[in-house]
C-alpha cells in the first residue's frame, strides 16, 4: 500500500509501507518508510522540503540531529540549574534577613522559631522567574517532541544519531559531583548532585 504526499513542491515524499511498488518511483519521490530502514539518499523527514538529495546532505542531517539532542540535554540541565539558582538566591535573602534581625535588639524573634517548632518560610517564584521557567520548559518540550518525531521515521542512522547526541549531552551537561559530609559521630554521609531522572523524548 503506497500513498503519495504532494505538498506542491518539486519533490514529493512517498510513504512506503511495502516494497513491492516503491522501487520504480524511487528516482522521483523521496522515500518515507514507516518500518525500520537504512535509507540515506532520497530519505524524507518531517516535511516534503526536508528531502535528502545526496549522501553529504544526509551526513549533515545526522550531525544536525546529534547537535539537536545535545542542545536538548543542555536545556534540561539549564532548567534544573535555574531552579537551583532562584532557590539559592531566596536562601541568601532569608539568611541576610535573619542576620539583620539578630543584630537588631528591638526586633523580637517570632514565637514559631523555637527549637521544637522551626520556622517555615514559603518560597514562591516571582512572575518573571516563573515566565523564565515556562519559556525554558516550552523550548525543551518542543525540541524533545521534534526529536521524538524524527525517531518515529525508524531510520537506523537517525536513531543512532539521537543516541550519540544523548550520550554527548549527558557527558557535557550532567557531570556527576559527590558531596561527602563527614560527621564525627555518625560517620560519613554522601549526597549526589546530578540529574537522576532518565532522558525521555517528551519529559
Amino acid at each position: 500500500m503506497d500513498m503519495n504526499m504532494d505538498h506542491g513542491g518539486d519533490t514529493a515524499c512517498k510513504i512506503s509501507r511495502s516494497s513491492s511498488n516503491s522501487s520504480s518511483q524511487a528516482d522521483k519521490t523521496g522515500k518515507l518508510q514507516m518500518l525500520w530502514n537504512w535509507n540515506t539518499v532520497d530519505a524524507c523527514f518531517l516535511t516534503s522540503s526536508w528531502h535528502i538529495p545526496s549522501e553529504g546532505a544526509f551526513a549533515a542531517t545526522c550531525i544536525g540531529v546529534v547537535l539537536m539532542v545535545v542542545i536538548l540535554e543542555c536545556l534540561r540541565r539549564a532548567g534544573k540549574e535555574y531552579d537551583a539558582l532562584i532557590l539559592r538566591q531566596f536562601k541568601r535573602h532569608v539568611a541576610a534577613q535573619r542576620l539583620a534581625a539578630s543584630k537588631d535588639k528591638t526586633v523580637e524573634p517570632p514565637e514559631e522559631a523555637t527549637p521544637n517548632r522551626p520556622q517555615i518560610i514559603t518560597f514562591r517564584a516571582s512572575p518573571l522567574q516563573q515566565l523564565t521557567r515556562s519559556v525554558i520548559h516550552a523550548v525543551t518540550f518542543g525540541l524533545a517532541y521534534i526529536v521524538m518525531l524524527l525517531a518515529m521515521y525508524f531510520n537506523g542512522y537517525i536513531i543512532i544519531s539521537i543516541i550519540i547526541g544523548a550520550g554527548i549531552g549527558k557527558f557535557l551537561c550532567d557531570w556527576m559531583v559527590y558531596k561527602v559530609v563527614i560527621d564525627g559521630e555518625d560517620g560519613a554521609a554522601a549526597k549526589v548532585d546530578g540529574i537522576e531522572d532518565p532522558t525521555v523524548c517528551c519529559g
